[in-house]
This record gives C-alpha cells, sequence and structure tokens, in this order.
C-alpha cells in the first residue's frame, strides 16, 4: 500500500474554506460556538461539523466553560498549533497576490511590535532558501518497497 503524501493527509483534514476560517479564528482568540458562528457567518450545522472533525483528529479540543448548563469552547491542541506557520503562509500569499490596497492585517511580533515575515531556512547553514533551492528525497515514512 503507498504511503500517503503528507499534504495530501493534511488537506484530508483542513482542506476547505470554513474548516480555514474557523482555525483562523480560534488562532484570533475567538473560541465559543455562538461567536464563532456569528464571526464567520456560517450555518450552525456546518460550524458543528467542521468542529467536530477538527476534535476527531486532536486539532482542537473541547473545554468546559461552564457547568449548568454544560458549554464548550474550542482550543487549539498542540497538533492544532503547529499549523500557525501553515496560516501565516496562506495569508502572506493572499497578502502578495490579491490584496490590491495591502495587507488587511498585518502581524508582529508582540514583545516589539515589528511586523513578521515567514522565510525557510536551513538550519545547518542558517541561510534563507528559495523555492529553487528546495530539493526532495525519501523520507523516513516511505516504505521500502517504495523507494
Amino acid at each position: 500500500m503507498a504511503s500517503e503524501c503528507s499534504i495530501a493527509a493534511t488537506l484530508s483534514v483542513i482542506s476547505d474554506r470554513w474548516t480555514m476560517l474557523i482555525l483562523r479564528d480560534v488562532f484570533r482568540g475567538v473560541h465559543r460556538f455562538s461567536e464563532l458562528q456569528s464571526e464567520l457567518g456560517i450555518a450552525k450545522n456546518l460550524l458543528s461539523d467542521r468542529l467536530g472533525k477538527l476534535v476527531g483528529h486532536e486539532v482542537l479540543e473541547k473545554v468546559p466553560y461552564q457547568e449548568r448548563p454544560i458549554r464548550y469552547e474550542y482550543r487549539l491542541t498542540a497538533k492544532g498549533a503547529d499549523l500557525s506557520a501553515s496560516l501565516i503562509a496562506l495569508m502572506g500569499w493572499g497578502d502578495r497576490w490579491y490584496a490590491d490596497g495591502g495587507p488587511p492585517t498585518v502581524l508582529v511580533h508582540e514583545a516589539c511590535g515589528s511586523a513578521l515575515d515567514q522565510q525557510v531556512r536551513c538550519p545547518t547553514c542558517d541561510v534563507g532558501v528559495t523555492p529553487g533551492q528546495i530539493r526532495s528525497r525519501a523520507g523516513s515514512g516511505l516504505a521500502e518497497s517504495e523507494k
């Protein structure tokens, strides 16, 4: 059986517009169902479905914030927080190619206020790497029969 591409596996969890926008809002601090529904203007059944999928894949976790009746908010797990760089990359791409009047939102370093950039760096050489300088090789997750 062929090993699934990591991009394909990721897209099976987060590939639709609503899921990406839910994650964006959770990263921004919107955690409650009613707040997400209001912010996004998404139908309740769609929101419930997408949140259930994200919880099922352990990207989000349900955390109770009220006892009677019990109500939950949705928080990023470590797995979910690891999506930050991907969302920032998508945002940067959209800013470059679709934000005619400049980016609608600028991400800044909380400590100093400087605008952030995103760059792929080689951990050994500590230099920026462009797309044309990237190559692929078989990883440890590829079955021996496929190498």
